[in-house]
């Protein structure tokens, strides 16, 4: 669609919208100004003569679309972060990440050096089924040039009904040789268990890694689980990683912690402004398995669904939490229809766990003066009662019941992602490797990453470590006061001693470059299964800390007790 079509739909929106607004039945004291709904009349009238005087009297044209939504953006900024406008355009997006799946090409992308480049390929997706590979530049689709454009007029190029047809362009970052090729549209799922697998020293942990909570995700999981207890019925524990989980749809939460939790049992709730929104969500299903050990993984990217099952598994003392604390979002959307293939995300209630517990960790009903948001005070943190007796926490996430450190990532490392030279040098690497080794087995060898450090060599990765940028505000801070050359030379020397060797750097942090390496890597052959995968080759505090749990049956069920 044009973006004059979709700025006339957008501005139609719009006026339809204040049209029917101004026009609904008032109360008789409407005219009084202290009135809500004579105020959102006058405020509405008002933004639409606004917009129809920029429309005609602005010395440039304007484009209606965008201002619109800027508009829409500015006013929802004061609310929450999970409150906003779904577009034409943010449509696909919307739609890959609550069901899984979506109409289009199977492909994501990333600007570099400001040319769309292919970060990641979907496998069995009608790009890769094409031949085009990650790391290849798109330069024009359908005829058009893209470069300058920007996502949204890339994602109108490239959506398009299962089975319509485009030609996409693209030129090899290697021989800069540019082909095109003719891409059938297709319905695009992505799995929400891309991995899962017998793991320990027996092969008796079923391993689940669950992405996001798309539709159908419990079936997901109920048969990947039915597929590891066929494997091996001498099942000794159950480990569901939830790190990394966003979240996604509440009744796919319930579901799967009614796999490890009988019929009837209370999972979730709600409360919100509107009556229909005070509701209790339980268990339905026969269950999975009501006792066999299991132990939940979490970090901070866990969020809002993740929260419940991990939340309910913990009041329910059903199980073990490992990890760091989760996100804290236990806020509620739906999603309410505005016409013109627009729709509003809009956070309607808080959701409670068994326990009474709301884990929400912002307050954005009160901000501060300068309109940030506070994070909940451990002194306002209630107690609440697990199942069993044990205390629990709200306004925070759920503080896992065996807390491991966060896994940071090194200045250096996040330089050389910020700068895409691990993208860039796998790239080269892929081409010129036509396979590897399984996506369990991979790792890069010590020449590789010899290889690799002169690949960097007179790269620019700048990056400063704490001590340079502590320095750097000592030196500011002197200099605004006018003593810093008295002592110059003392600085001088200190900062001589703190300056990092970007050589030294790479070696102490060979590791988990490596590892990084290795993950884009496989990323290339075996697509997002091959990350899972190759994700547990690597030393992680966090699966062992479950499996040396899960292997202690007195240590397990203690953990469990009330003390």
């Amino acid at each position: 669609m044009s973006n004059h079509r979709k700025a006339v739909r957008t501005l139609g929106w719009t006026m339809a919208t204040s049209f029917c607004l101004l026009h609904s039945p008032l109360k008789a004291q409407d005219n009084d100004p202290s009135d809500k709904y004579f105020e959102i009349s006058k405020n509405l009238e008002i933004f639409s003569n606004v917009f129809k005087e920029l429309n005609q009297y602005y010395v440039d044209p304007i484009q209606p679309g965008k201002m619109v939504k800027t508009g829409v953006d500015a006013m929802l900024n004061d609310l929450d972060p999970y409150t906003n406008l779904i577009t034409e355009a943010d449509a696909e997006d919307y739609q890959l990440q609550t069901t899984g799946k979506y109409s289009g090409i199977g492909v994501s992308t990333k600007v570099v050096n400001g040319e769309f480049v292919i970060a990641e390929l979907f496998e069995n997706g009608p790009v890769a089924k094409a031949g085009i590979k990650a790391g290849d530049i798109i330069v024009a689709i359908d005829g058009q040039r893209i470069k300058g454009k920007d996502d949204e007029d890339l994602a109108i190029l490239m959506r398009g009904a299962p089975g319509t047809m485009l030609k996409m362009t693209t030129r090899n970052p290697l021989t800069k040789k540019e082909e095109t090729k003719t891409i059938t549209r297709e319905e695009i799922q992505i799995s929400s268990v891309p991995y899962a697998n017998l793991i320990g020293e027996k092969n008796n942990i079923a391993y689940v890694f669950l992405t996001q909570f798309t539709p159908n995700c419990s079936r997901d999981v109920r048969n990947a689980l039915d597929s590891l207890k066929a494997a091996n019925p001498e099942l000794k524990g159950v480990i569901l990683d939830l790190r990394g989980n966003p979240g996604g749809l509440l009744d796919e939460a319930v579901k799967i912690v009614n796999l490890f939790n009988d019929k009837g049992q209370l999972v979730v709730s709600t409360r919100g402004k509107n009556a229909e929104w005070q509701k209790e969500f339980k268990t339905t299903g026969n269950p999975w398995d009501l006792n066999i050990p299991m132990a939940v993984l979490v970090n901070h990217g866990s969020a809002s669904a993740s929260e419940i099952v991990s939340g309910t598994t913990q009041d329910l003392d059903r199980g073990v939490i490992i990890g760091t604390r989760s996100y804290g979002k236990g806020l509620v959307q739906n999603v309410r229809p505005l016409g013109y293939n627009t729709r509003l995300k809009i956070t309607t209630a808080k959701y409670y766990t068994p326990s009474g517990r709301c884990i929400q960790a912002l307050d954005y009903s009160h901000r501060n003066e300068d309109g940030s948001v506070s994070i909940v005070p451990d002194s306002l943190k209630k107690p609440f009662k697990t199942k069993g007796g044990r205390t629990v926490y709200d306004g925070g996430g759920i503080e896992p019941d065996i807390k491991m450190e966060d896994i940071t990532l090194s200045p250096i490392s996040l330089s050389l992602l910020r700068n895409n030279y691990i993208f860039d040098y796998v790239t080269e690497y892929y081409y010129k490797h036509p396979s590897i080794e399984s996506a369990a087995t991979f790792t890069i060898t010590d020449a590789d990453f010899t290889d690799f450090q002169k690949w960097l060599e007179n790269k620019d990765y700048g990056y400063k470590t704490d001590g340079e940028i502590l320095m750097d505000s000592l030196k500011a801070v002197s200099v605004k006061n006018k003593t810093f050359d008295n002592a110059k030379n003392e600085y001088n020397a200190l900062a001589a001693k703190l300056y990092h060797d970007k050589k030294q750097d790479l070696q102490n942090s060979k590791k988990e470059i490596t590892f990084l390496l290795s993950n884009e890597i496989v990323s290339r052959y075996y697509f997002q299964k091959g990350r899972a995968i190759n994700r547990l080759k690597y030393e992680d505090d966090v699966l062992q800390k479950a499996l040396d749990v899960l292997a202690d049956t007195k240590g397990y069920n203690d953990l469990l007790k009330n003390k």
